[in-house]
């Protein structure tokens, strides 16, 4: 398994300066983001967690996955929520040519586009892997590249789901955007955490918004 930062180093933010990681504010406002869907029973439930304590977040989508499910990605957006582009196949930018990759994130903006009338003005990059010259192609796009403050590694099947729940309100403040995954891999540790996750911040004063 790949090394990962729990919480994102100070200087990576600071050397990629030009990506969001976090969204300074005080309102005591942090921002989930659900990476990777939508899925059909995955992200409903997810919304409905999110609804019991009146939470929004941002949902960075799979062309892909919206295709399949266009009546969960309509969901996403009639309750509040926002989108943002994941590329149509998930690509690993490191792992292809910018041409390919604008190619796939252009499908999957078509894809949210004929479900969405709004304009998606976000971007995240899966595995948080872009090259520069993608990168800079993307923003010249109009696109915002989101990072994250805080992963929770929902993702990594060999920690336990506390140990998940641990990595998010150990390293949680005001600002943080945070990373969860609404997939199938995810979702043991995602049943988990996300439930204790709204009861315990939200108790902590935190306010759940969407990223815009």
């Amino acid at each position: 398994m790949s090394f990962y930062w729990i919480k994102t180093n100070s200087l990576i933010k600071k050397i990629f300066s030009k990506y969001t990681w976090d969204i300074p504010n005080t309102e005591n406002k942090i921002y989930l983001t659900f990476d990777d869907g939508p899925m059909s029973e995955i992200t409903e439930w997810v919304l409905n967690q999110l609804k019991k304590h009146n939470a929004k977040a941002t949902f960075f989508c799979i062309g892909n996955n919206i295709e399949k499910y266009p009546n969960v990605f309509t969901k996403v957006i009639s309750e509040g929520h926002s989108v943002g582009n994941h590329t149509f196949n998930h690509l690993n930018g490191l792992k292809t040519s910018t041409e390919e990759y604008l190619e796939n994130a252009n499908l999957c903006k078509a894809s949210i586009s004929n479900l969405q009338a709004a304009t998606c003005n976000l971007f995240r990059p899966p595995y948080g892997k872009i090259k520069a010259s993608q990168a800079k192609k993307v923003k010249q796009l109009g696109y915002k590249i989101i990072m994250w403050d805080v992963l929770s590694a929902d993702f990594d099947t060999k920690i336990s789901p506390e140990k998940c729940l641990e990595n998010v309100l150990n390293n949680v403040k005001s600002g943080s955007i945070i990373v969860f995954h609404d997939s199938v891999k995810a979702f043991p540790n995602l049943e988990y955490t996300l439930p204790k996750t709204l009861k315990i911040l939200t108790k902590r004063g935190f306010v759940f918004d969407v990223i815009r």
